[in-house]
């Protein structure tokens, strides 16, 4: 089995990112074919109230299309696959260059032991906490969802 190292892996850490300017930046190094993995993805940062953002996603996880709900959207709950998902919203991911992009992308909760000793790649991007009045973690957000931590 090849190393995260040999198999020329671009590492983010998406600890304090505003989630929506790192998800935008990860999909462009997918979309010019790199291989790229997210870890701590439960700590990105959504911007807003946590009520309104619960109630927004919360509507979001309720639709069901009347005919046949298995025809449905999903949205997950866990907080690496929303991340994922999220993500994927910002690829052509129903075209084949989308496609194979979005094979390219892996997203952890926190570090795996494959990815530990690889230094992430360093984004310049301001403190929420010093731009945004209100905010939310992912993990918070997951957890309001109905997420339980096994």
């Amino acid at each position: 089995m090849e190393t995260a190292a040999e198999q020329k892996i671009d590492v983010y850490d998406a600890s304090g990112m505003v989630l929506g300017r790192f998800a935008s930046i990860v999909a462009k190094q997918l979309v010019l074919g790199k291989n790229v993995a997210v870890v701590n993805a439960g700590k990105a940062v959504l911007s807003g109230n946590a009520s309104v953002l619960a109630g927004r996603y919360r509507t979001r996880l309720n639709l069901k299309e009347s005919e046949n709900p298995e025809h449905s959207p999903y949205w997950p709950r866990r907080p690496d696959m929303l991340v994922k998902r999220i993500i994927r919203g910002m690829l052509p991911y129903r075209r084949p260059k989308g496609k194979e992009a979005y094979r390219r992308l892996r997203v952890f909760t926190n570090v795996p032991e494959g990815l530990k000793g690889m230094k992430p790649v360093e984004l310049k991007m301001k403190n929420p906490a010093r731009i945004y009045t209100g905010y939310i973690t992912v993990g918070e957000l997951s957890k309001l969802l109905g997420y339980k931590v096994k």
